[in-house]
């Protein structure tokens, strides 16, 4: 996937890591971290390096958040972490002199390793992230953590611990707007070295002074900010271009001497020795290869339909949704492009999965227009229904496509080919994010409930759902923290903190603007 690629982040750089879904952002991480050996080369860091995986924020499995604080903590104390975990179970066992001795060995080298020191620095962390003491929620489960709380933890961790050098793997995915501000103000702030790998444009042009793409097995490195990517992008690859036409020029010119030369050896003694040396320099060329090719532009082509329905496509009267929000009205009109803000945990995302047609607690009315077809885009990209299947056997069972069929459609989402055949657990979150937009378009849905469908996409994929968007013939809401994306609705419904839902002519992202403005 990457062949031959050597490029150096200096210290205290923030570089952003960027590139088409499935290009090997994931693997070139993976290879910094040490989770994959390089088949040639080698990877170095210096200053310690602590690491921020890319499932953080849909952890559902047991552990505790003493358990997720250790998993970024640095190695030794890790290590040492697990020597004492194994002495206690010893002492809980039997409690003769040789376990005795054990345990207290743990006691200290756990203490030299700086556990006890870096678990003062969780007490300041977890008052951060989620407003108390580490003392009173090192045993809670981490399953009970909203996603923003788990990502600002682990943020907060890094930021704050010994570690020099970080790899952060979508660090902004479940993090609300001033979450992501904090972000970005943290990033800038840091003497740490930092390499993200992020698809939010906002905390891009904000944070990052060094942009790393990866396509087409290649690594190229923009100097400057987000802000001047996109041209520097254009007029790089219109130099590979370039280059490659002198280059095949060059071939062609060199191809017609060695037959130009070859027809004269043949009755003239004379030329063969500038024939031999032509063919040497051919050889010698065609050896050194082609310049870079200039990578393939990404064509995603999202026919999002839509089709007519009622003029009020969402009616809701005295709707709550119980424990989350105070009553509200709000009728959504054909058409519309609604934008929901807010806080995690303020209620978004049930209520979309409510219009959605799930079962959500809720008291008053929250119906749909006639003929309006909701279809749900699931922020977790949670499709156990999907798992073990390919994208073409999704498309041809779910949809009743023929093979060739199926292959067109998934080629217009950049899913074709060998990605075709994949399982779907094992495509790239942007890749399955993709499909999941291929299947609302097949389904016919005139009504799109998306839950931050930016969340996963690369830059092209992005560009590609707001075009398709806007020429959608229906009505569209969507749950986002994209503040680059939330510029193309029409109108926004904010889920206060306080738990009161109004709606606003233009983004508010403030929580102290929103208690202004009641």
């Amino acid at each position: 996937m990457l062949n031959d690629v050597s490029f150096r982040i200096g210290d205290g750089v923030k570089a952003a890591l960027v590139g088409p879904n499935g290009a090997g952002k994931t693997t070139l991480m993976r290879l910094i971290a040490g989770d994959l050996q390089p088949v040639e080369g080698s990877v170095a860091s210096s200053g310690g390096l602590g690491i921020m995986r890319q499932f953080i924020g849909g952890i559902r499995d047991g552990r505790t958040v003493h358990e997720l604080l250790l998993s970024v903590a640095p190695q030794r104390v890790r290590q040492a972490a697990e020597r004492l975990d194994a002495a206690e179970l010893v002492m809980m066992e039997r409690e003769d002199e040789k376990a005795q001795m054990r345990y207290a060995q743990a006691i200290t080298d756990y203490t030299d390793a700086g556990g006890y020191d870096i678990e003062v620095l969780w007490d300041t962390c977890t008052m951060a992230a989620l407003g108390m003491p580490y003392d009173d929620c090192k045993y809670r489960g981490v399953n009970t953590l909203s996603g923003g709380e788990q990502k600002r933890l682990v943020l907060e961790a890094l930021l704050r611990g010994p570690d020099q050098t970080l790899l952060l793997d979508e660090p902004d995915n479940y993090l609300d707007v001033p979450g992501k501000l904090w972000l970005e103000q943290a990033l800038r702030e840091t003497p740490k070295t930092v390499v993200l790998v992020s698809h939010d444009r906002q905390l891009l042009a904000n944070a990052a002074d060094r942009i790393v793409t990866v396509e087409s097995g290649n690594i190229w490195i923009h100097g400057g900010g987000f802000g001047t990517y996109a041209q520097a992008r254009k007029d790089r690859n219109e130099r590979l271009e370039e280059l490659k036409k002198r280059w095949d020029e060059e071939h062609a010119k060199i191809k017609r001497l060695v037959l130009m030369l070859k027809q004269k050896a043949k009755y003239m003694d004379t030329m063969a020795a500038a024939y031999h040396s032509a063919q040497t320099r051919l050889r010698r060329f065609e050896e050194a290869g082609p310049p870079e090719a200039a990578p393939k532009e990404q064509f995603i082509n999202m026919r999002l339909k839509g089709g007519r329905t009622a003029k009020r496509a969402v009616i809701c009267e005295s709707l709550e949704l119980t424990g989350l929000m105070k009553p509200f009205d709000l009728e959504i009109w054909y058409g519309e492009r609604i934008a929901v803000l807010g806080s995690n945990g303020s209620g978004k995302s049930h209520f979309l999965r409510l219009i959605a047609g799930e079962d959500v607690r809720h008291t008053g009315v929250a119906r749909l227009g006639s003929r309006v077809v909701p279809g749900h885009f699931a922020q977790t990209h949670a499709r156990p229904e999907l798992v073990g299947r390919t994208p073409c056997e999704i498309v041809m069972t779910e949809h009743a496509r023929l093979k060739n069929e199926a292959m067109k459609a998934l080629s217009r989402y950049e899913l074709a080919g060998t990605i075709a055949e994949q399982r779907f657990e094992t495509l790239s979150g942007g890749q399955q994010a993709r499909l999941q937009i291929l299947l609302l378009e097949l389904s016919g849905t005139t009504l799109l409930l998306l839950d931050e469908p930016t969340d996963n996409l690369d830059l092209a994929s992005a560009e590609a759902l707001q075009e398709g968007l806007n020429a959608f013939d229906g009505t569209v809401v969507a749950v986002t923290h994209d503040r680059w994306f939330a510029d193309d609705f029409d109108r926004y419904l904010v889920f206060g903190s306080d738990g009161k839902v109004y709606e606003s002519p233009e983004p508010i992202w403030d929580e102290t603007r929103v208690v202004r403005q009641r």
